[in-house]
Order: C-alpha cells, then sequence, then structure tokens
C-alpha cells in the first residue's frame, strides 16, 4: 500500500464521480487521454516515494541555516527538486502558449499532491513559484515576461510573494513598503517583509519575489497598494545575471512545522537602491494579486487535505497490524489479541479521517474542473454561472481542508497512541506541516468575512442560486437509489437553513454583529458542501455496484459507510451552528478586553 496516494480512489474522482472523460474531449485537453494521464500519475508517485519521502524527516530535523547572510539547506533539498525539475514537472500546471503541459487542473492538483504528501515543504517552493509565474502572465508587460516568465515556468528561478510586514500582516491597508518612481520605468523599493516564504534559498540562482508596495501620493488603505516585480539579483538586458538588487535577508523565522521551506524576513533597499518594476498598473496591486487567488486558496486546501492522507494512510497501516487487546464480548487472555483496527474506536478514528480527507479531496477537484471548464468554455452565461459558483466555494476551499483534515492529522497520531507523538512516526510531522495550511493565504477568520459578508450575498445572491441548482443536480441523480433518499432529504434542509440564515444576516443593519459569528457560518456552510460532495460520491458508489464491479465491492461499500457517516455525524452540526449565525447571538461581540482575566 502506497503512504501517499490511493491511486483507485483518484481514479473514482476523476471518472466516476466527476467527468474527467469529458473534459479530455475538449479541444484544449485533447492532447490527453487517460492511458497518457495514468502514465504520468505512475512516474510522479514513483519521483515522490523514491526522492522526496524518504529524507522529510531529515528535513524537518535540519531546517535551514542562516550562514553568511544567506541560506544553508541540506543537500537532498535540491537534488530532490532536480528530479522534479528533469521529469518536466515543472511545466505541469501552465498553458502551453508558455512553454506548459496544459494538463488540466484537477489533474495537476493530483500529481503534484501526491509531491505534497510525500514531503511538503519541498514542494512548497515549487507551488510558491507557479502562482508568480501565472499572475505575471496575466498581469505583466510583455517585456516583464520576456526576461523573467520562462525561468520561472521552467523551475530555473523561483518565485515568492512579499505581502506582510510586522505591524500588518492580513491588514494589507497598512503596509508601508515604499515604492518611488526613478524615471525610467522602475521604481525604488525600501521597506521590510515579514513571513516570507522561499524568501531566500540556495536553491536557484535567483529569485523573483512579487512584492506590494505603495507609490507615495496614492489613495490611502488598499486602493493605494500596488504589486512590483523585484529580483534578488538583477537582470541584464541579455538575460545574464547582474550585480545583487540589495534584498537583504534580515533573518529566518524557525516554525512549529513545513521546516524544509525557509520563512525569512527581507529588507528590500538596505545597504543600496533596489530596484522593482510594476505589474499592471500603479494602485492596481490588489486586483493584480487576486488573479491568483482563486487557484491559490484551492492549492492550499488541497495540500491540506494531502497533508491528512499522508497521516490517514500511515495511521490505516499501522492499526492493521498493530496488536492489542480483544473483543469485549470475550477477553479471554489466552485467546490471540486482535488487531486495534478491530476495535470500535479505532473504526471511529479511521472512517472520520476518510471521510473528512475524501469528502474535501473531492470538492478540491471539483472546483479545480470548475477552473478548467471556465478555460474551454466559450459560453458567457455558463462561464458567468460557474465563476459565481467557484467564487462561493473559494473560502471554503481553503478553509474547511484546513481545519477538518488538521483534525484528521490528530486523529492518525491518536490511533498510534505514545507512539504517535513521538519523531519516530511520521504522524506528528505531518500533523506540524498541516498547520500552517489553517493560517497563510487567508486565515480562517477571514474567509469566513468572506463568505457571509461578501460571496453570499453578491449579485443578490447569486451565487447561492447557482449552488442550489447543482446540490439539486445531484439529489435529482440520487433519485434513483433508495438508500439515498435519507441523505438528499437532510442535505436540502441543512441548504434551505443556511439560505434563511444569510437573509437573517443581510437584514441586520449593525454590520459588525452581523459579521460576528462569520467562522461559524462558514463552518457550517463547508459542512453542507462536502455533504453534497459525499451525496456525490454516494450516487457514483451506488452505480458501480449496480454496474457488478465484483472486485470493487469493498471500495463502493465504503464509499457508501463514509457518506452514512458523514450525513449521520457531522452534518447535524451545521444546524445548531446556523441558529446561533441566525440568531445574531452577540456572546463573543459583547466581550472587553477587561472580561478575560478581570484585568
Amino acid at each position: 500500500m502506497s503512504l501517499i496516494v490511493n491511486r483507485r480512489d483518484l481514479d473514482f474522482m476523476f471518472y466516476e464521480a466527476l467527468d474527467l472523460d469529458k473534459l479530455l474531449a475538449t479541444e484544449r485537453y485533447s492532447d490527453y487521454d487517460r492511458e497518457a494521464l495514468d502514465a504520468m500519475l505512475t512516474v510522479c508517485q514513483t519521483i515522490a516515494e523514491d526522492e522526496f519521502l524518504p529524507f522529510a524527516a531529515k528535513l524537518d530535523a535540519n531546517e535551514p541555516q542562516f550562514v553568511d547572510g544567506g541560506v544553508k539547506t541540506i543537500p537532498e533539498l535540491k537534488l530532490a527538486i532536480n528530479a522534479y525539475k528533469e521529469a518536466g514537472l515543472c511545466t505541469s500546471g501552465y498553458d502551453a502558449d508558455i512553454g506548459g503541459m496544459q494538463l488540466p487542473w484537477m489533474v495537476d492538483q493530483a500529481l503534484n499532491g501526491m509531491f505534497v504528501c510525500a514531503n511538503n515543504p519541498v514542494h512548497t517552493y515549487l507551488f510558491l513559484t507557479q502562482g508568480v509565474a501565472n499572475m505575471l502572465n496575466v498581469c505583466g508587460s510583455d517585456a516583464l515576461k520576456e526576461t523573467y516568465l520562462s525561468k520561472l515556468v521552467e523551475g530555473d528561478w523561483f518565485g515568492t510573494m512579499c505581502l506582510s510586514e510586522t505591524q500588518a500582516g492580513s491588514s494589507l491597508a497598512d503596509v508601508r513598503t515604499k515604492a518611488e518612481p526613478v524615471g525610467d520605468g522602475g521604481y525604488k523599493i525600501s521597506g521590510t517583509k515579514m513571513w516570507i516564504s522561499g524568501g531566500e534559498q540556495d536553491l536557484t540562482e535567483n529569485i523573483v519575489h512579487m512584492v506590494l508596495a505603495k507609490v507615495p501620493g496614492g489613495p490611502a488603505g488598499v486602493k493605494g497598494i500596488s504589486l512590483f516585480l523585484v529580483p534578488k539579483v538583477r537582470v541584464n538586458g541579455d538575460g545574464s545575471l547582474g550585480e545583487s538588487n540589495n534584498v537583504v535577508l534580515a533573518g529566518l523565522n524557525h516554525k512549529m512545522g513545513n521546516r524544509g521551506t525557509t520563512n525569512t524576513l527581507l529588507n528590500f533597499g538596505e545597504g543600496g537602491d533596489c530596484i522593482g518594476y510594476l505589474v499592471g498598473n500603479e494602485n492596481e496591486g490588489l486586483s493584480n494579486m487576486f488573479h491568483m487567488m482563486n487557484e491559490a486558496r484551492i492549492s492550499v486546501g488541497q495540500a491540506a487535505v494531502m497533508s491528512a492522507l499522508g497521516g490517514y494512510l500511515y495511521s490505516l497501516d499501522y492499526a492493521r497490524n498493530r496488536p492489542q487487546g480483544r473483543h469485549l464480548a470475550g477477553k479471554n487472555p489466552d485467546a490471540p489479541q486482535i488487531m486495534i483496527s478491530e476495535h470500535a474506536d479505532i473504526k471511529r478514528m479511521l472512517m472520520t479521517q476518510k471521510a473528512f480527507i475524501e469528502g474535501a479531496q473531492l470538492l478540491m477537484f471539483y472546483s479545480a474542473q470548475i477552473i478548467d471548464e471556465l478555460r474551454s468554455c466559450t459560453d458567457d452565461v455558463e462561464k458567468r454561472r460557474m465563476s459565481l459558483l467557484l467564487d462561493l466555494l473559494t473560502p471554503i476551499c481553503k478553509s474547511w481542508p484546513s481545519e477538518y483534515c488538521l483534525e484528521a492529522n490528530k486523529l492518525a497520531i491518536q490511533v498510534l497512541g505514545g507512539y504517535g507523538y513521538t519523531r519516530e512516526y511520521p504522524v506528528e510531522r505531518l500533523y506540524r506541516d498541516n498547520r500552517l495550511n489553517h493560517i497563510h493565504e487567508g486565515t480562517w477568520g477571514i474567509q469566513g468575512l468572506d463568505i457571509l459578508g461578501r460571496k453570499m450575498q453578491m449579485h443578490n445572491g447569486a451565487a447561492v442560486a447557482v449552488l442550489r441548482e447543482e446540490i439539486q443536480g445531484t439529489i435529482d441523480s440520487a433519485a434513483g437509489h433508495s438508500a439515498l433518499a435519507e441523505h438528499s432529504a437532510k442535505l436540502i434542509g441543512a441548504l434551505t437553513q443556511m439560505e434563511e440564515t444569510v437573509q437573517a444576516v443581510a437584514a441586520c443593519e449593525d454590520k459588525s454583529l452581523a459579521l460576528a459569528n462569520a467562522t461559524i457560518f462558514l463552518d457550517a456552510a463547508g459542512h453542507i458542501v462536502i455533504a453534497w460532495m459525499w451525496l456525490k460520491q454516494a450516487v457514483a458508489a451506488s452505480e458501480g455496484l449496480q454496474a457488478g464491479n465484483v472486485a470493487d465491492r469493498d471500495f463502493y461499500e465504503g464509499k457508501l459507510a463514509a457518506t452514512k457517516f458523514f450525513f449521520r455525524y457531522e452534518l447535524p452540526k451545521s444546524k445548531a451552528a446556523l441558529t446561533l449565525v441566525a440568531d445574531l447571538d452577540s456572546t463573543c461581540y459583547d466581550l472587553s478586553g477587561a472580561q478575560f482575566t478581570g484585568v
């Protein structure tokens, strides 16, 4: 059994629960068929298992070091990245017109997910670079693309996003980094950026930073933010590298997990001019940055899923091979011990992991499929409709897996008991690595404000209407399977309560109070969407059983059992959460700082 992927589940999600074959029939993706994609996934699995997984624990124990003003990493890190690059995988996430493979994005998420599961800190450098390149391709000038884009696409140079500052983490309106025009199209960048993943490393000869900064005299707040491309090393007119651009490493942050990825404090313009180049127009930095945000947030959700999958597969294998105790009905001390996978509470913990991970995984692929369809669709009405749905699902894609797949990691530790708490086993490391996904690309609280304050109410609830239509389509497909009727009824009831809750919030004149429990709402909305994903899988599994696929009977029955589990154990939690939100409960909102301690 692989510890980084369940290939049978990938096939099920791609070709049974979703319709990848339909996507492959479009002109955009006509270069690929199932056989070609299976071969590519096999290559990726081999590289991930042979080159990434073996040194994951060593990388965690030997985080990058600050040496002589730069960073020193263990040699295995660069060897793994070179293996990925030599296989041509750096180009997997890009369109053909810029030198990419033009894979369906849902397939790209799957193949890169194996590397995340095997050794996420290594893959983080690659993930960041893909976001930078895609944003440059959409927003950058021809001159910038000619100089930098191919180097990013091919993995010769890596990229970063420099948003946060010490005084302005999520509050981008408070950024202080300045960009002063120097008269030749360049800008002099000065300021400090904090929490910059990949901000310094010894893996590539140049690093391309995307930096948010303010041009003096621009509008206040976020309206005055511009986006700049700032290379670590200046690039000459012929494409060769020139002198240092005065991007100085001021320190490394020492993290709880994901230790193999540098996380830096960078000073721009310390000791000399630091030159940056405008990406897009002045004062449009935030909107330009959001060109990559949907994809980046889905990728973060996918990383959460894959970190949890690693824990689940390991704990499942452990439980099947770890003898301990006897059945409660017959505790004969002379009887042989049973495997802990036979104990009811272990089964519950394993099923909880399965329900969270596989439910979230289908949501990631479904959302990626929407992006694929938007890229090939020519119907403007359908494109607007699916764009609305994607906007609504994106905060759930980022946040629900980062919460509940982290919970799955916790349960993986618990299955191993005391062993799980030691560094002899990977489950504690996977938990620590996954904890980051709850924070970056917008915290849980920010996503809650986004979905309840904007996405649910935008265009008079148009996105919610699309969601209902899509869920109803799944319910209609479930109508032919009587065993799923109870699930369908519960799902439509929960969706109706969510819609009524949105109306109650919209009617509240005090917007601060209305959004005080936005995070609770996001949690409930996520449960409803994941229940929908499980109903999709239940329909596909029921059809698989009806087709008489005897070899897959256990697989399909496991899907139906997980659906039943989620609808009985998890979906009911949304009712209490939505009731609290609709009641505009002010228990937390009314608290004063002094009430926490009496001081």
